[in-house]
């Protein structure tokens, strides 16, 4: 088991923060979409491919964050993914967003995807799927 973190970098733009200039709360979620997607990328999956060959599709099934500082207009901010857990139908993320000039902690999270066909049943993940999540499991405990 190889463990990897996959970071990424998001500058905050004035459409992602609310009439303060803060970071509307539910857009974290949008920037953790985005990596988790690019890192699935950068290991070589194509989640539109694996629709097209396996009809098989990502579902956040739960989502647990906690805030602790607010990101504003114009931050730069670095989200770190990881794999915490995999079993056949299913991938719990540990997730944080970081300010990237500060390494200050803005946001923690577990999301918890489920495979499943596009017509909602859970399907469990093809071999390759769940070898790519095996090779990048950090089960050992959650981002500092």
């Amino acid at each position: 088991m190889t463990g990897v973190v996959h970071s990424m970098n998001i500058r905050i733009y004035y459409e992602d923060t609310d009439h303060g200039g803060v970071v509307y709360y539910a857009n974290y979620l949008k920037f953790m979409e985005r990596a988790r997607t690019e890192f699935l990328r950068a290991g070589g999956i194509d989640q539109q491919q694996v629709e097209q060959e396996y009809g098989l599709l990502f579902a956040v099934t739960e989502a647990h964050l906690r805030y602790h500082h607010p990101a504003r207009f114009n931050d730069l901010i670095r989200v770190e993914s990881r794999v915490a857990h995999y079993s056949g139908a299913q991938v719990l993320f540990d997730q944080r967003v970081v300010h990237a000039q500060h390494n200050r902690l803005l946001v923690s999270a577990k999301i918890r995807l489920a495979s499943i066909s596009r017509e909602g049943k859970v399907r469990r993940m093809p071999q390759h799927l769940r070898a790519f999540f095996r090779h990048h499991l950090c089960p050992a405990k959650e981002l500092p």
